[in-house]
């Protein structure tokens, strides 16, 4: 079966790039380069996926939005 992921790529203070697949809870993982990431999360996908059974779409993703905050 296909499915299509999305999965949101964050750098920590490392510089290891860091993906998050908000669509499978707990699925994550983190590589140095973008290249190595995307092969990182396609396994992580498959282990999740292997380790849970079926999977179930429950929400469809809109996008990532940015916003301003000033604390004082």
């Amino acid at each position: 079966m296909k499915y299509t992921f999305t999965y949101i790529i964050e750098q920590d203070e490392d510089g290891l790039y860091v993906a998050d697949v908000p669509a499978l809870p707990g699925c994550h993982t983190q590589a140095k380069s973008l290249d190595e990431l995307k092969e990182r999360v396609l396994e992580a996908i498959r282990l999740y996926l292997d380790e849970t059974g079926t999977y179930t779409e429950k929400s469809r993703f809109i996008g990532v939005q940015q916003i301003e905050a000033l604390i004082e």
